[in-house]
């Protein structure tokens, strides 16, 4: 019965995972494993917004607000009087976003190396997908995306980028906006670790869609939620052609509370900050400039699986950039994590 699976699939692989902390664990006999690979704040839930899920999480055998009304009060009181809407992750985000604007046959638009989510997502609506590599440094260059966007429904621009690290300007984005008739989706998942701020752009364009998570400095990966923030024509649509009640009690209430929690935001803020100059100091290898939680590193001449394996078996986690289509085989990622777990890192790279 395989036949049945849609060819797409047949033809692209799914989402290429880090190893399991569990799995290197048991492979080689360590018990205290480094985990910097999948961009995740180390740091565990305040008690405030522990508190939340837990009183949450007695109201589970009701289904959650269709219209996640505490954290859309939430979301306004943080960021002003914008529209936003919510979806299971990112990933959740970007995937109702395609089923609502996009036809089959109809182009998405995607600048690369970069999250290959956006691909698989597109693929999903059955549209056809345009890839536009980036510049050597792996900056943007705005008239070539504008020129291979002309006919997309969607361009898709992560910034900072997953994986180069390397944030795009307010006024290449603008650029953007202003020469292509379709919505750019950029992808703000690292944002609060920059000093760039797209927000403004949304006052003058209704083309920008800005989407967000809490993953990543609001230590919620695993409640798997995300939103945007959209023009004001957008969620009306999104919300009729998104899945009902997408968004749990308990992760709505966390991520509600989250935004009010913002020592604790700061905290992970100052320590990548910190981090990221220290590996551009202390790390052996080539370490490029990086607005993200996480660093890439040019590990050539060797291959990129070759020095994940070798660190792994030493107790280190990180992510080979290898399945990132458009980046030769030499680069890995490496998130920051833990004190005890980026110097373990430090240690271990420099005899490589």
């Amino acid at each position: 019965m395989e036949r049945l699976v849609r060819s797409c699939y047949k033809k692209k692989g799914g989402y290429a995972f880090a190893k399991k902390a569990g799995d290197i664990a048991r492979e080689y006999g360590i018990e205290r494993i480094a985990r910097l690979a999948s961009n995740e704040n180390p740091e565990p839930l305040s008690p405030a917004v522990r508190e939340a899920a837990q009183e949450a999480l007695l109201t589970v055998n009701r289904y959650p607000d269709e219209r996640v009304d505490v954290l859309m009060h939430a979301l306004r009181a943080h960021y002003g009087d914008y529209h936003f809407v919510t979806g299971v992750g990112m990933d959740g985000v970007i995937e109702t976003i395609v089923r609502t604007l996009v036809e089959p046959g109809e182009t998405v638009t995607i600048s690369t190396p970069t999250f290959s989510f956006y691909a698989l997502a597109a693929m999903g609506q059955g549209a056809a997908v345009v890839t536009v590599p980036r510049e050597a440094d792996f900056s943007v260059n705005p008239k070539t995306l504008i020129r291979a966007a002309k006919e997309a429904k969607i361009t898709v621009l992560c910034s900072p980028n997953n994986p180069t690290g390397n944030a795009t300007s307010p006024e290449t984005v603008r650029e953007i906006l202003e020469g292509i008739e379709g919505i750019l989706f950029l992808d703000n998942a690292y944002v609060e670790f920059s000093r760039t701020d797209y927000l403004p752009l949304m006052k003058k364009h209704e083309n920008l869609v800005l989407g967000r998570t809490f993953s990543k400095v609001h230590s919620l990966a695993g409640l798997r939620i995300g939103y945007a923030v959209t023009p004001r024509w957008l969620p009306p649509w999104y919300n009729r052609a998104g899945t009902p009640f997408a968004v749990n009690a308990v992760s709505m209430a966390a991520a509600a509370a989250a935004l009010s929690d913002t020592a604790h935001a700061e905290r992970y803020i100052a320590q990548v900050r910190r981090w990221r100059k220290r590996f551009m100091d202390g790390v052996k290898y080539p370490v490029l400039p990086s607005d993200a939680n996480f660093v890439m590193i040019d590990v050539a001449p060797h291959r990129s699986d070759e020095i994940v394996e070798e660190l792994a078996r030493q107790g280190v986690i990180v992510r080979s950039c290898r399945s990132f289509a458009g980046l030769e085989d030499h680069y890995i990622r490496v998130s920051i994590g833990e004190d005890w777990e980026n110097e373990r890192f430090l240690q271990v790279i420099n005899t490589l």
